[in-house]
This record gives structure tokens, sequence and C-alpha cells, in this order.
């Protein structure tokens, strides 16, 4: 009979992106899975507990409960649970590649400073407008962050617009406001002159940079930092995104009435609109 973790590959192809998650969450957390129940599962995974009974389900499980009572039963029967640490063992570029992503993770995670944050998600919260700003490789991580918050909260604006410059932009920009510049190695050169009018113009700036980025960190009233390291040449976003999705559920989290509020308008407007596919 197979174990969860190979019905759960051998059907991850196959299962909608709210399973997905499910899925992704039980491998990052396989040795702890049989202490949720299936609302706790559901709440870390971010999807609904009818969702998390469909999943099971369709991996062959009456119930939620008959998974845990096979995992409880392997484990007091002395049968090791297949672990996904498994296949990143040895010298191998995926196991290298795992490491230092966990190595990543875990550096941020123990430099984050929680009154620190709590600022940073105030000000996100309570701030007039949110503009963010991302060049080059930061784009990406920038637009991210501006699509999570827009599902919570109204007027958050990327800059700049296309094909434009900063200065229309940035004129109209007040105290009331925020600015979140997410500025990755490597930096376009405007980024240094850009912080520094904003601390001049007293404007509320969160810089979110690699921990090395010291000369940037000093021109922001507020700091958030991710590491980029990586075992080839590339660099890794993987805890930048980490990190954009912990600020998200945050604010989620404060602005919890009005958030679920402004999601479900969001989603009756999709279903009108007709503009995401349904599964």
């Amino acid at each position: 009979m197979k174990q969860l973790d190979e019905r759960l590959r051998g059907h991850y192809a196959q299962l909608s992106p709210q399973e997905q998650r499910i899925a992704d969450f039980v491998f990052d957390h396989y040795d702890d899975l049989i202490g949720y129940n299936s609302a706790e599962l559901a709440r870390l995974s971010g999807v609904s507990k009818a969702t998390v009974s469909r999943l099971f389900k369709r991996l062959g499980y009456d119930t939620y409960k008959d998974m845990r009572s096979e995992m409880r039963t392997l484990r007091q029967s002395g049968m090791p649970l297949t672990d996904v640490r498994d296949a990143v063992q040895g010298n191998t570029l995926l196991a290298r590649h795992y490491k230092q992503e966990m190595a990543n993770l875990t550096q941020w995670v123990n430099a984050l400073d929680s009154t620190h944050f709590g600022q940073v998600v105030n000000a996100l919260c309570e701030s007039q407008r949110i503009f963010i700003i991302g060049l080059r490789n930061s784009y990406p991580v920038a637009l991210h962050l501006r699509q999570q918050l827009l599902q919570v909260r109204s007027r958050v604006q990327l800059l700049p617009q296309p094909g434009q410059t900063f200065s229309e932009e940035l004129i109209d920009i007040t105290p009331e406001d925020l600015v979140v510049v997410v500025a990755f190695r490597r930096r376009p050169r405007i980024i240094r002159p850009l912080l520094q009018q904003l601390q001049q113009r007293h404007i509320p700036t969160l810089v979110m940079c690699e921990p090395q980025a010291q000369p940037t960190l000093g021109l922001a009233r507020w700091q958030l930092c991710a590491p980029l390291d990586s075992v080839s040449a590339f660099d890794s976003y993987s805890a930048a995104n980490s990190l954009v999705n912990l600020l998200s559920n945050a604010v989620l989290h404060e602005l919890l009435s009005n958030g679920r509020q402004r999601i479900h308008q969001i989603a009756d407007l999709y279903g009108e609109l007709d503009e995401l596919e349904q599964r």
C-alpha cells in the first residue's frame, strides 16, 4: 500500500492549484502532519476545509482521519515514514540547492526583529497609499508584493509606469503615504538618489534587499533583508518571495474583516468577468 507522500507525488500534476498548496505544505511538514487536524491543515495551507477533504478522498482515503490513523499505525509499528528529505541527501546539485535554500530561509527568519516587523506591517495597513518600486531582478518581487497587498487593501501602486520616469510619479507622494523600494542586487544607480530624495522629503520608506546592502539600508526608515545566496551563478529569490508572503499574510491578519470582504468582492468580479478558469 502506498504511503501518503507517494500518493501525493503520483497525483500532483492532476491536482488543482489549491490542492497543490496542501501537497506542498505536506511535503514541507511531513514529520509533523500527524499532529494537525483537517481544520488546522486547511488554515496553515491557506485553503478551505472542504478542499482538504476533497484532496484526501482523491488520494483514496474515506476521511482525513483515516489518513492520520494510517500514519499513526505505521509510526507505532516502527516502520519509518518516507521523508521528503531522503531525496536531497549527498552532494548532488539538488541536495546542495535544497540545503542552501533552507539556509537562506533560516537566516532571514532568525534575523527578523518582531518589533521592527510589526512597525512595517502597521505602516502597510495604515498608510494612505502604498507605492512599490522594483527594477531589474527586483521587479518580479515588487510586482508579487503589489498583487498580494491589492487583495487586502486599496491604493497600492507599482512605480514607475511602463516607459515613464520617476519624477512625475514621486512629486505627489506625501508623508501620509508609504514607499516600498525592492532593491536587491544588482541595483541600478537611480536607487540611491531615489532613497535620498524620499528621506529628504520625510516620506516613510521600507527597503527590501539582501543583508550585504549596508549603504542602502541606512537610507530607509525600515529594512527587511532576505539572502539571495545560491549554489550556482544565478541568485535565488525564494527567501525574498517567502518574505513577501509573510508580509502579505500579516497585513491580511491585521485587516481581517475588511480584507476578507475585499477578497470576496474581487472573487465575485472574477466570476462576473469570467477572468479565471474554474477548477
